[in-house]
């Protein structure tokens, strides 16, 4: 289930998001929280398993008809049970008339999920 990002998470979101290889740097990682905080069409939203735990993390960016996937990671612990696409899943249905895509990064992963759906908006 996901969650929206706010300050008392900011200790879970920083170690999520140090899971990707361009954030690892401390001040890099605080400045990416930063431009999240900036506007309000760009949100993190954390992911919770089964078991009440976060274990994943979605950055995305709002824009009129779509939304697009920025970042997204999960703990090494659960990724290979699928969690990114759960994420997408419950993504999709916060955001039910816009179309997911994604950027650079995000694209092959967003791909495959649309197929593994049989969709893309």
């Amino acid at each position: 289930m996901l969650y929206k990002y706010k300050k008392d998470y900011q200790k879970i979101a920083m170690g999520l998001l140090s899971f990707i290889a361009e954030l690892k740097d401390i001040s890099r990682l605080q400045s990416e929280l930063k431009w999240y905080d900036a506007e309000d069409n760009r949100n993190l939203y954390l992911w919770k398993d089964d078991s009440n735990d976060f274990v994943g993390i979605v950055g995305i960016e709002e824009n009129d008809d779509i939304v697009i996937v920025r970042h997204i990671t999960v703990s090494p612990a659960v990724r290979n049970e699928g969690v990114s696409f759960k994420i997408l899943d419950d993504l999709q249905n916060l955001y039910s008339e816009k179309k997911i895509m994604g950027n650079i990064e995000t694209t092959n992963l967003i791909t495959k999920w649309e197929m593994k759906n049989g969709s893309g908006k």
